[in-house]
């Protein structure tokens, strides 16, 4: 019989563990904007805005 390997602390396991223990509810997903919105940041030539 193979000889079972032993489990690696995990932080972020443990933590999940402790929040669900005491009854709070875990952070929310982060909610990241979509970039195809955002205005384009370039600016403009300086050649360009002289002529």
């Amino acid at each position: 019989m193979k000889k079972r390997k032993k489990k690696r602390f995990e932080a972020g396991k443990e933590a999940r563990r402790r929040a669900r223990a005491s009854g709070l509810a875990p952070a929310a997903t982060r909610v990241i904007p979509d970039k195809r919105k955002r205005p384009p940041t370039h600016k403009e030539d300086l050649l360009e805005g002289e002529s």
